[in-house]
Parts: C-alpha cells; structure tokens; sequence
C-alpha cells in the first residue's frame, strides 16, 4: 500500500476501494461461478480472494481512522522570539 499525499493526483481511499473490489470478485468466484477448471478449485479461489480482501479491508479502515495523521490540526503552541534590544523605528518615543 502506498500513501500519496493530497495534490498527488491520487484518491487516499484506494486501498478501501481495492479490498472492496476484491471481496466482490471473491464472492463471485464463490458463489456465482459453476465451472469447473482442472487443477484449480474456483471455489477455493474466491473464499482466499474474500478473506485477503477483508484483511485488506479491516487494516485500510484501522489505518485511516487509529494510524493516520490528524490533518485540519491547530498549532497549539505558538512561539515568537523578538530581539529585546531592538527599538522598532516606526513607533513613537
């Protein structure tokens, strides 16, 4: 998984939309697909696309809601040094 950051070009929601593509293509090899190819049980096929999916799923969702940076956040604690010495010439005396 590679994160982008915003003004890349790219949606940060790829990841989600990716496991969920997944997850369909599994259920569909699961449940929908009746032929049969030698050597490979489709079956099987798409329970382990549903399940790498739904990992891929559960981990994108705990990224972007535990693991993500805070954006939209306030400094808190703001800091201005001046020079102590400095008399600013546009003030009166």
């Amino acid at each position: 998984m590679v994160w982008i950051p915003r003004g890349g070009g790219y949606n940060r929601s790829v990841p989600l939309g990716t496991s969920i593509f997944l997850i369909a293509v599994g259920a569909i090899l699961r449940y929908a697909v009746t032929a049969t190819v030698s050597g490979i049980d489709i079956t099987t096929v798409g329970l382990i696309l549903m399940i790498v999916g739904i990992a891929g799923l559960v981990m994108s969702v705990l990224y972007m809601f535990a693991w993500s940076p805070r954006r939209g956040q306030v400094a808190r604690d703001r800091v201005i040094e001046r020079d102590p010495t400095y008399e600013d010439p546009n003030l009166p005396r």
